[in-house]
């Protein structure tokens, strides 16, 4: 369904190169965490950051687990490639709690904005991305390994991107 192409997790990807100011539609980027297993139950962790101006995925990472260290790493490779965002919208998960994402957005003077607790809809943009991330890719396989699984949410996050019609975007492809 999907063409193919080798994801790798952000300890093993080098960040491309890109402008060190901020793109315009850089207003607001969301976050959030999903968790998935492999066919033999081993568990899965999937980090999802979507710019809420153009719907782009700008990555989904995937691993066994995540910690603050972790978190801020893949959003200072995002910034490399996209610039900083104005703020980034997230839940109360111990992740996004850390001691290590406040100092990082509080250098960067980037705001964080938290979602009220069991509110969901505080930042539906996210979830809706999640939702649609789970139907058509998370549910539709079996993931053998790691290097498996992140090769596949990669080739759905590039058909998401750069082919499917976005509604929000008067139906125009990412």
């Amino acid at each position: 369904m999907y063409e193919a192409s080798k994801a790798a997790s952000p300890s093993q990807q080098l960040c491309a190169t890109g402008s060190s100011q901020g793109h315009p539609e850089n207003e607001s980027w969301s976050m959030d965490f999903m968790a998935d297993e492999l066919f033999d139950g081993r568990r899965l962790r999937l980090l999802t950051v979507v710019n809420g101006y153009t719907r782009e995925s700008l990555t989904i990472e995937v691993d066994q687990r995540f910690g603050g260290g972790e978190v801020t790493d893949v959003l200072d490779c995002a910034a490399t490639r996209r610039g900083l965002p104005k703020q980034i919208r997230f839940d109360n998960g111990r992740e996004f709690t850390s001691k290590r994402l406040d100092p990082w957005a509080y250098l960067r003077g980037v705001k964080m904005e938290f979602s009220r607790r069991g509110k969901p809809t505080d930042h539906g943009l996210i979830e809706a991305f999640n939702g649609r991330l789970r139907a058509e890719c998370l549910n539709e396989y079996w993931f053998l390994s790691l290097d498996d699984a992140r090769e596949k949410i990669q080739r759905w996050r590039d058909h998401y991107n750069d082919e499917r019609l976005h509604s929000a975007l008067g139906n125009l492809a990412g």
